[in-house]
């Protein structure tokens, strides 16, 4: 599997603070926050890969990973999958432990909740004295230290019952996994941010709530024009925009279906019972989807019909009916869209309702092209609807922007970042280089295989009664160390290390970037000498490592380092070109943004959230313009907004423009709202908007624009002005050679 950037990064880090903690005296916490849809099972999963064939632990380990309701089988699924090639760990649920113990690198899943239960097994007295206090004592008496992994821990648990797990396991390091943590004063925490998620494509840019329906919040919830509608009315609203989404993606060439669900109540009485079968007949009379046409899946309590394959991208079911009870866990990446009634027991809104839909469904591809299918959906008609505190921060999209009907397209030429995980991790692409480089360097005539001598020293009864008398002085080892194979690989892991670090190219020396440098020595001594793999690596890393010829190999690496990155930039930009941008035809936006009363934004509504009260006083102007025709306030983020190339410490990145505004004589103006500009902040930017209106106007275009600010930066009551000159012409504290702005 081809991990993402953000999640090699956390994986990363996970190691590196677990090794920390677990080296420290006493039991330690550690929390991993990771947005859901992240591939929070998959991070832990390489993690406890890398960690259990990590040569600086020492210790022996087994785990306990726990989860809520039947979580801990999916979990133990998938990580049992993830493991089938390495077998470096061994899943196993209570009945599988051999010997009544959990043996080294054994993972055991149990459903944390039944801790509270006192006559289940985990917990019960026998015979056999197998049981979870009797499997941990055993455990423990043959040297392991234990690490609990509490999953999902935020599903009905709470700090009380995760801290009675610590209690009871008693382990090294305890690692909460969840998208809210409850673990209270941890010893450390790695955290997944939700942008990060967002633009690698694993996860849909937001949740829209009740699309072509206007949203409103009062008093912290929210009323919809859908609220109080017909249940068939919302069946309508979903399945006509699951018709959008079959042509969109027929239109990518993606060979998707994507798929509504539809979550009914819990079933109490007669009238859930009734509330079903109005659903099943309105799909039936309506639209044709039916269970027997194979449409239509039935995901509910006793009854499942056509949901064997409904996870698969292509299924032809269209429709699934299902209870809460199936959300938790339940990966179906192609469902886009979520219908849920009026009668649905609870009208709050949490990441565990809009969950079942954030995944994109082929996050290898990342977004796709039409926006449309970058977007869950929700239709609901549910009133008084209120959002937790872990939607408000960028999932659930409550308002809907459009474009005027009278807009026409502007075709600017605009830009955005494109991630390469080559630029942090080395690829196979560097053994190549490395073999090539040592060629030129003529490397193998320039070592000596005699040299292995390491010359390896510790202090032994040493001490010093005043410390002051160390100044200014080196102190040498005076006792040689006896090495053994591990130490000799302890070793040969730094030297790579510090090799990543240092030199003119810094790379971050993961363990992957670190296997690719080992690799790529090995493979120059099977090449060049005949060595044999498996066998001959302790005689090399004495060569490698020896006084000798320790700086050649160095000398190697840096050279093969900056050939790389050289080589990765070439083959592709930092940013990509959309030939022919346009105001997107609509924008969503979060809770945090508010309805302006605006009449010449070329989105209506117009939803703002401003970074200034420059912006707020730029509007207004704008708004009294007899020239404006519209303005669009632009974002900062994605290829779905404007931005223009500019140089900055020899990159090339994206400048997303403040305002885009078209005037009745045909120019289009690009213009940056600053305040408090110096050369050294504004100055790459003012010289990447000068230089990109000037080449496309000779490509025909009616651009102007640059930095815009008033005279008056207390009140802006004074000239609007702007700058559209290079940085060199640029004098602080001076608007005397700027522009008044003439609207």
């Amino acid at each position: 599997m081809q991990l993402k950037i953000y999640q090699q990064n956390a994986i990363d880090e996970l190691l590196t603070k677990a090794k920390r903690l677990l080296n420290l005296s006493g039991g330690k916490k550690l929390v991993f926050k990771a947005p859901t849809g992240s591939g929070k099972t998959i991070m832990m999963a390489e993690f406890l890969k890398q960690l259990v064939d990590d040569r600086e632990v020492k210790q022996a380990l087994s785990f306990i990973w726990t989860a809520p309701r039947q979580l801990h089988i999916q979990s133990r699924e998938k990580l049992e999958n993830y493991f089938e090639t390495s077998r470096v760990l061994k899943c196993s649920f209570f009945e599988d432990l051999d010997d009544r113990k959990i043996s080294e690198n054994e993972i055991l899943f149990f459903n944390w909740e039944s801790i509270n239960k006192k006559d289940n097994v985990y917990i019960r007295d026998n015979e056999q004295e197998f049981n979870l206090s009797k499997v941990l004592e055993r455990t423990k008496e043959e040297g392991r230290e234990i690490i609990l992994i509490i999953d999902e821990a935020h599903h009905h648990a709470t700090s009380e019952i995760s801290q009675g797990l610590i209690n009871m396991i008693g382990p090294k390091l305890t690692i909460e996994v969840s998208a809210t943590p409850v673990l209270k004063n941890p010893d450390d925490m790695v955290s997944v941010d939700l942008e990060e998620v967002k633009k690698e494509g694993m996860i849909k840019k937001a949740i829209i709530l009740n699309d072509q329906f206007i949203n409103l919040i009062k008093k912290g919830k929210i009323e919809s024009k859908l609220s109080g509608s017909s249940d068939e009315l919302v069946i309508d609203a979903a399945l006509k925009k699951r018709e959008e989404l079959v042509k969109a993606y027929q239109k990518e060439g993606a060979k998707v279906n994507p798929l509504v669900l539809i979550q009914l109540p819990r079933q109490i009485g007669k009238t859930e019972l009734e509330h079903k079968d109005l659903v099943i007949r309105i799909l039936r009379d309506k639209y044709k989807i039916t269970t027997t046409n194979g449409r239509l899946a039935v995901w509910l309590s006793g009854e499942h019909i056509n949901k064997e394959e409904v996870e698969k991208p292509d299924s032809e079911v269209e429709v699934l009916l299902f209870k809460e009870a199936i959300a938790l866990g339940w990966d179906c990446p192609r469902a886009q869209i979520l219908v849920l009634f009026r009668e649905w027991h609870s009208p709050i809104f949490s990441i565990q309702t809009v969950g079942r839909i954030m995944r994109m469904p082929e996050p290898d591809n990342g977004h796709y092209k039409s926006e449309i299918l970058n977007y869950g959906y929700i239709y609901t008609n549910l009133s008084d609807i209120e959002v937790k505190e872990d939607l408000a921060g960028g999932y659930l999209a409550i308002y809907t922007s459009e474009r005027i009907p009278e807009y026409k397209p502007i075709n600017l030429l605009s830009c955005y970042s494109v991630r390469h995980r080559e630029k942090t991790r080395l690829s196979p692409l560097f053994i190549n280089i490395f073999l090539n480089i040592a060629k030129n360097y003529r490397l193998k005539k320039k070592i000596n295989r005699k040299s292995q001598k390491m010359d390896m020293r510790v202090f032994s009864d040493w001490k010093a009664e005043d410390i002051d008398v160390l100044t200014g002085k080196v102190l040498v080892g005076d006792r040689p160390i006896k090495m053994k194979s591990y130490d000799y690989q302890k070793l040969f892991d730094f030297f790579v290390r510090e090799s990543l670090r240092g030199g003119e190219v810094s790379l971050y020396p993961e363990d992957r970037s670190v296997d690719k440098v080992k690799q790529s020595i090995y493979k120059f001594f099977q090449l060049e000498f005949k060595t044999k793999w498996g066998e001959d690596e302790e005689e090399i890393i004495k060569i490698v490592l020896s006084e000798n010829n320790i700086d050649h190999f160095k000398n190697v690496i840096d050279k093969a380092k900056s050939e790389y990155i050289k080589e990765v930039s070439k083959r592709e930009p930092e940013i990509k070109f959309v030939e022919n941008w346009n105001i997107p035809e609509k924008i969503e936006y979060w809770g945090e943004y508010k309805k302006e009363n605006v009449k010449k934004s070329v989105m209506k509504p117009f939803y703002g959230r401003f970074q200034s009260d420059l912006e707020k006083a730029f509007i207004k102007f704008l708004e009294k313009s007899d020239k404006v025709v519209w303005w669009f306030k632009n974002e900062d983020r994605d290829r779905k907004f404007f931005a223009i190339p500019y140089l900055i410490s020899n990159e090339i990145k994206p400048f997303y423009v403040d305002f885009i505004i078209k005037l009745k004589d045909g120019r289009i103006g690009l213009l940056d709202t600053k305040a408090g500009l110096t050369k050294q902040v504004a100055g790459p930017k003012i010289d990447g908007l000068y230089k990109y209106i000037q080449i496309e106007n000779k490509k025909g275009k009616k651009l102007f624009g640059g930095i815009v600010t008033n005279t008056d930066l207390r009140n802006y009551r004074g000239r609007w002005i702007y700058f559209n000159k290079t940085s060199k012409h640029f004098k602080a504290n001076s608007f005397d050679n700027w522009l008044e702005l003439a609207l």
